[in-house]
């Protein structure tokens, strides 16, 4: 990378800026101001918990456990509200001008190589049709051909994977220069014909071919394996003959494979083609893979061996590209002497196609790729959020001035590689350091690499590249530089953040953790950012216990907050509008509608209830080795009711979970408490009770559609009856052992 840099380092820089950045001073301004004004109210409410409830006499153990409990809920909920502001006080946009990088590369030669990597683990829920679309967009970027390099890391290791790519390895010949000539925009095929009807006869034959190809590759999804019909040539065989009885995604040998190299196949119209590598790493028992990590890291090796770009760009399997030029985006700042030296990644924000009107599951996660990264921005930079990356390959081998040696010389990120992709040599080396056993006793993913620890690769690798001294930008431009797929249904969604929310809580409870580690390593509100995250999980409790506690002190007629009448009310009041109201500004002045920050909020806490619940007890359980847990791939596949269901915006419930239990127990108390709350309402003690009443409105406001699936609806998605079931018998045994408890204590 560092010859590029020094060639835009020109002793006469270009007179036009290669990317600007703008900081609302009247947001910060505000932001600054309101984070002191909520301090301060929730100092006053910390005063409030000690004067009037701890450091009582208590009259009785339960009354001392009510107070306890809700003190700590609102330790936990401030902390958490605290770490937001982190991101709040220099909120950073920028802007680039991909035009301006013309006065200095002059031509291809000039430009940096790329290297892509995709990563996939299974077919059956990581359709290859969709990763073949996804690789086809990166393929096809506005961008020397001879400088693209795209890896796809199959860890199941589906020789079905590997056919599909041999059909789309063929049908990249006709693609890229369909999309060069007809200035294509949206260059994954599927997306492509999808959003376009008036074909002239070009894109009627390019159309006709690509439903040849997904045809045969879901024929071959169909029968379950690769046969002989779907092979051509002696050449594939032999590749093929590799996938024997013994073959398992578990256990089976090194598979590397180029489908394209750009000094031998040509398009149709005689010009290079991308280099597009196929790599599934050896996988015995007896070594650890490291989940996602460990692909990453093969495929560092393995691309350093075969085209070492100083580039490097990751994606997950359904994030295809949505806009031709992204790379020339990246090297406005890549290529910016003032960045340079310390820049490790530019991420961009992720983004879905397909996400229902009103974004019923919160897919977006604006908070986590929109707001904070914005908020990032102006102190270190943004995190790295898994896909939609580009990394300096210098990063991966410690800080700007630590400089980390790899074992062999030709793994070095400044090694230039000078043989053929396809030589035996090149082939050898890739082979090799590919083998499961080959980290052994090397630093990598502890000081080289993506690192190892954690679930969430993505969040622990950029935040301990941030304490050796690399910094990153957040790059959001107007049009979508990548579109993914959302998860469709409730399980997938609280599943996929509840491994998030353990990965973080690995990275918590270690040595590394943001609150010591990362504050003396990056600075305080450096620090306190990265907090946010790792401290999803205890979300859980002051959630949890809001659901709950309240609920069953108003159906025992006891007041656990302040009266109307007392000045301490309002106190609640503004803690409670003004973090909601905060929240929904940000969500208004980024074009959002009311309704999706709603939906938003509300996901926010049957998370709470679900992925972070449920985070907690399997990270506590693996603690003490009563228990593992594994990575489990998201689902991309979804029918067509569930999809009816999903544009409806009906929450999907379908399979049977206890992931769901809470949430439905905790339907089903504010129900009972809400209608308790009403008669004791009638009988005069709304003054004593507003605050709990209004609490126990709010949730079952929020729990319509929990409601909706548990007694109006037939269809599949609908509340499983086995978790309606248990969670009316788990309501009815709280309120006794709530009503036992009472008689004891009195």
């Amino acid at each position: 990378m560092e010859q590029y840099i020094a060639r835009a380092a020109i002793p006469n820089p270009p007179p036009l800026p290669l990317n600007s950045h703008h900081l609302s001073r009247s947001t910060t301004v505000f932001n600054r101001l309101f984070a002191a004004l909520y301090g301060c109210a929730i100092l006053a409410l910390f005063y409030y918990h000690l004067t009037f409830s701890l450091l009582k006499l208590p009259t009785s153990l339960s009354s001392f456990f009510v107070s306890l409990s809700l003190f700590i809920s609102d330790v936990v909920l401030a902390f958490l509200w605290g770490t937001t502001q982190c991101n709040r006080m220099i909120p950073l946009r920028r802007r680039e001008f991909p035009g301006n990088l013309k006065q200095f590369l002059k031509k291809d030669s000039d430009f940096p190589a790329l290297d892509v990597f995709i990563c996939t683990a299974d077919p059956y829920k990581e359709p290859p049709m969709s990763v073949v679309n996804t690789a086809l967009s990166v393929l096809a970027y506005d961008y020397p051909t001879s400088k693209i390099s795209v890896y796809i890391s199959d860890d199941g290791g589906s020789a079905m994977t590997l056919c599909a790519f041999m059909e789309g390895a063929r049908f990249a010949a006709e693609w890229l220069p369909f999309c060069r000539k007809n200035d294509v925009v949206e260059r994954n095929p599927d997306a492509f014909f999808s959003s376009n009807q008036n074909w002239d006869s070009q894109s009627e034959k390019i159309k006709i071919m690509y439903e040849k190809m997904r045809m045969r590759v879901e024929k071959v999804m169909e029968k379950g394996k690769v046969e002989d019909e779907f092979i051509n040539g002696e050449e594939e065989h032999l590749i093929f003959d590799k996938w024997t009885k013994s073959f398992t995604p578990k256990n089976h040998p090194t598979i590397i494979q180029v489908l394209l190299d750009n000094s031998k196949n040509k398009d149709i119209r005689g010009e290079s083609l991308p280099n597009l590598i196929y790599v599934s790493r050896q996988k015995n028992s007896t070594s650890h893979h490291h989940f996602k990590a460990g692909a990453l890291n093969t495929l560092l090796r393995v691309s350093a061996t075969m085209t070492n770009a100083p580039i490097i760009l990751t994606l997950d399997c359904d994030m295809y590209s949505n806009d031709p030029q992204t790379p020339n985006r990246v090297l406005c700042y890549f290529l910016d002497p003032k960045l340079s030296s310390t820049c490790g990644h530019i991420q961009f924000p992720q983004r879905f196609h397909g996400i229902s009107k009103n974004d019923i599951y919160g897919s977006e996660y604006k908070r986590l790729f929109i707001f904070n990264p914005i908020g990032m921005d102006g102190l270190l930079g943004p995190s790295y959020l898994g896909t939609g990356c580009f990394f300096n390959r210098r990063t991966f081998f410690g800080g700007p001035s630590s400089f980390e040696s790899p074992e062999l010389f030709e793994l070095d990120p400044n090694q230039v590689v000078e043989k053929a992709i396809q030589s035996v040599e090149v082939l050898d080396l890739a082979h090799l350091v590919a083998r499961c056993d080959y980290e052994k006793n090397t630093k990598w993913g502890s000081k080289l690499g993506f690192r190892y620890g954690s679930l969430v690769e993505d969040y622990f690798t950029a935040y301990l590249q941030k304490t050796e001294g690399w910094k990153s930008v957040f790059c959001n431009p107007k049009r979508a530089a990548f579109l993914g797929d959302a998860p469709m249904n409730l399980l997938d969604a609280v599943n996929q953040v509840k491994r998030w929310a353990i990965g973080l809580l690995e990275v918590t409870f270690s040595k590394y953790s943001p609150l010591t580690f990362g504050v003396r390593s990056m600075g305080l509100l450096m620090g306190i950012s990265y907090c946010h995250n790792a401290f999803w999980a205890f979300l859980s409790f002051p959630v949890t216990l809001y659901a709950f506690l309240p609920q069953f002190a108003l159906i025992n007629g006891v007041s656990i907050f302040p009266k109307v009448s007392d000045p301490w009310f309002v106190l609640y009041a503004f803690l409670f509008l003004g973090a909601y109201g905060q929240d929904l500004l940000e969500f208004i002045l980024e074009g959002n509608t009311f309704q999706k920050w709603w939906n938003d909020q509300r996901i926010w806490s049957i998370r709470a209830l679900s992925s972070y619940f449920f985070a907690s007890i399997e990270f506590s359980l693996k603690s003490f080795g009563i228990s593992t847990f594994g990575f489990n791939v998201t689902s991309k596949v979804s029918d067509q009711e569930q999809s009816k269901r999903y544009d409806q915006e009906l929450l999907d419930f379908g399979t049977p979970s206890l992931m769901f239990l809470p949430m439905a127990t905790a339907a089903i108390l504010n129900f009972v408490a809400g209608l308790i709350g009403i008669w004791r309402l009638l009988g005069g003690a709304w003054e004593q009770l507003f605050l709990q009443i209004l609490l126990v409105g709010f949730i079952m406001v929020n729990c319509w559609p929990l409601y909706e699936a548990m007694a109006f609806r037939n269809d599949i998605g609908k509340l499983p009856s086995k978790i309606t079931f248990l969670s009316l018998l788990l309501t009815l045994l709280l309120c006794s052992f709530a009503d036992l408890r009472q008689e004891v204590e009195s």
